[in-house]
């Protein structure tokens, strides 16, 4: 029997650049309220943000609104975050990674997130449609598995998320269940503090799209010998092999000159391989 699969995307700072979309709303309300009262606004963001536990841009625009009750401008905030082009702010190359990994399984949405914001940015950047309505926004979805495991079954998930404290609690969860990807982009992705305070996730890559479609499936795929579907299981492609850990290179020791150095623990180096074929023919090292 066949086993199956299902990729669970993250949204902001994963597939969409919400650092970007952030900035633009800091200039916005510059422009609109002055600096003062945009400070203002932010700390109201941080305060619910601890209070919810996920980021409500439109809550906090109501709580300001309790403040400055006859501030005209305030609507024209709303109708930028509401009308705001999502689609823009999409990392390159996402949508052909959520693409590419549906010849292994089922991509999925994973997301925290409002009721209504984030759903909106979803639909509007184009990934409702991309991973066909497979959308799941809770408020604290790393505590909503077995919810997740309810309506997407499957025998492994591979779960993309730039919260190394995400990835680590449904690490602690799933346990082998799942093959965690840290894309390193993002200032949760890139803060010092944050490296420091949580272990590695299983794969870590630089942004999730480059000149050619990062493929995050194929760290799962290669190490367990799973087959595409289609025609593309006899197309060669360029593989992400991932060792868990990698025996660092020692001065002297035998290869062919100019051999590089293998990967540093968890992360990934780009070979010509056909889709599910073995860490272990590349890499020295336990296989994800």
């Amino acid at each position: 029997m066949s086993r199956t699969v299902v990729f669970l995307f993250d949204v902001d700072n994963t597939l969409l650049d919400n650092d970007r979309v952030t900035g633009d709303l800091k200039r916005h309300l510059a422009k609109e309220v002055g600096h003062e009262r945009q400070e203002r606004y932010w700390a109201i963001f941080e305060q619910l943000r601890v209070e919810l536990g996920y980021a409500d841009y439109l809550g906090a625009l109501q709580r300001y609104r309790i403040e400055h009750p006859r501030d005209p401008h305030l609507l024209t905030v709303s109708r930028f975050l509401v009308n705001y082009p999502f689609a823009n702010r999409l990392f390159p190359n996402s949508l052909d990674v959520v693409e590419h990994v549906k010849q292994w399984g089922k991509a999925v949405i994973l997301s925290d997130g409002d009721v209504v914001f984030q759903p909106r940015k979803i639909d509007r950047s184009g990934l409702f449609e991309a991973v066909e309505g497979n959308v799941l926004i809770y408020i604290h979805k790393e505590m909503e598995l077995e919810d997740v495991e309810q309506r997407y079954p499957a025998d492994h998930y591979v779960l993309i998320d730039d919260k190394l404290r995400i990835l680590t609690a449904v690490k602690k969860i799933w346990a082998t269940r799942v093959t965690t990807v840290f894309p390193r982009q993002g200032h949760y992705a890139l803060d010092p503090r944050v490296l420091e305070r949580f272990p590695q996730a299983d794969v870590s890559i630089e942004r999730i799209g480059g000149s050619a479609p990062l493929r995050p499936a194929d760290a799962f795929v290669s190490g367990r010998g799973l087959k595409p579907k289609g025609a593309a299981a006899y197309r060669k492609t360029r593989c992400l092999h991932v060792t868990r850990t990698a025996t660092p290179a020692v001065p002297g020791s035998p290869g062919p000159p100019g051999t590089p150095a293998p990967p540093p623990p968890g992360t990934g180096a780009w070979l010509p391989c056909y889709p599910g074929e073995h860490l272990s023919r590349f890499h020295t090292g336990n296989p994800v």
